[in-house]
């Protein structure tokens, strides 16, 4: 075989190295593409003109907004509409279904309906639900978590390799949080059914579901499309990667909070920080967010040392794979 290009063949040699020179490194190398889209959002009270204006000056969508009347609901979702945003979700936060006090659960009940009341006012399609916390026990540290659970009830039934005697309190405290989370959620759906408002789950740091396998169990026991997950990409960083969560999670998480934790030296424990300033593998994370199909808002936790400006630019750079 001859080793001599024809001119031909020297010309399109030449041609497509011409071409690739004229791209550079930038064009070669280029972002990654992704089959899903997000949306980006902040967390405000009330969404007044006043609230919101400024964020969609800065680049932003959408918000996540606090509990209001039904009636005012309606107002600042025209508001909304006007300034071309959406009112995306709820803040509810931290419910007491665990609670020995009966008020406690009831007053907790009542304004998680509250919440999906004021969701369907906004026309958002979710409401943010932290069920409950427990602590004041021993329990093992973050990285030392080996979550056994029961596939019937759900149960714990160990949480570390050993010695799990020293850890009965906190066993028995999660297994009773689990019950009682249930049996007040499940009273809830009928309601999120009525709205059309998914009660979705959020992952926060009370104490409760440190494996994403038990938190998906969790949800799952509802057998319904009205209660969901809300993840927060940043807060479980101290139990395993964020990407791990995601990929276990799946098609469970319905809104995401956008947040970042610096974990020390050794792995062990760590504080919030900005997005993008952490622990999380923003990249990495993006690529498990298009393997589950997540479509859906970004809401920015935290951060609120960054300008609008900032945190609009810092979310671009993590929508885009960077």
């Amino acid at each position: 075989m001859s080793n001599r290009f024809s001119r031909r063949e020297f010309m399109k040699a030449s041609s497509a190295g011409l071409a690739l020179g004229l791209l550079g490194p930038s064009m070669i190398n280029a972002a990654p593409t992704f089959k899903t889209k997000l949306q980006k959002a902040l967390i405000t009270g009330k969404p007044t003109e006043a609230v919101l204006k400024p964020m969609k000056e800065a680049g932003f969508e959408g918000v996540e907004a606090g509990i209001v009347k039904p009636a005012e609901a309606v107002e600042c979702r025209k508001i909304a509409e006007q300034l071309g945003m959406r009112i995306h979700s709820v803040l509810r936060g931290w419910a007491e279904f665990n609670n020995s006090d009966k008020s406690k659960v009831e007053s907790s009940a009542a304004m998680t309906i509250d919440a999906l009341k004021a969701a369907q006012g906004y026309g958002a399609d979710a409401v943010l639900l932290v069920p409950c916390r427990i602590g004041g026990m021993p329990m093992p540290e973050p990285w030392d978590f080996k979550i056994q659970f029961d596939d019937k009830t759900g149960h714990l039934t160990s949480v570390a390799e050993k010695d799990n005697d020293k850890y009965k309190a906190y066993i028995d405290a999660h297994n009773h949080a689990y019950d009682t989370s249930r049996v007040e959620i499940e009273k809830l759906i009928p309601v999120a059914e009525e709205t059309k408002v998914v009660i979705a789950v959020e992952n926060v740091w009370n104490n409760l579901f440190s494996d994403p396998r038990h938190l998906a169990h969790f949800v799952d026991s509802f057998k319904s499309p009205w209660v969901k997950i809300y993840f927060d990409l940043g807060n479980h960083v101290k139990y395993s990667p964020t990407e791990q969560w995601v990929r276990v999670l799946g098609n469970r998480i319905v809104k995401c909070h956008v947040k970042d934790f610096k974990l020390n030296a050794d792995g062990h424990g760590g504080k919030f920080v900005d997005i993008r300033d952490g622990s999380v593998n923003w990249p990495v994370v993006r690529k498990a967010l298009d393997e589950i199909g997540y479509n859906g808002w970004m809401t920015i936790e935290g951060s609120g040392g960054l300008s609008k400006q900032e945190q609009n630019k810092r979310l671009d750079m993590i929508i885009a794979g960077e």
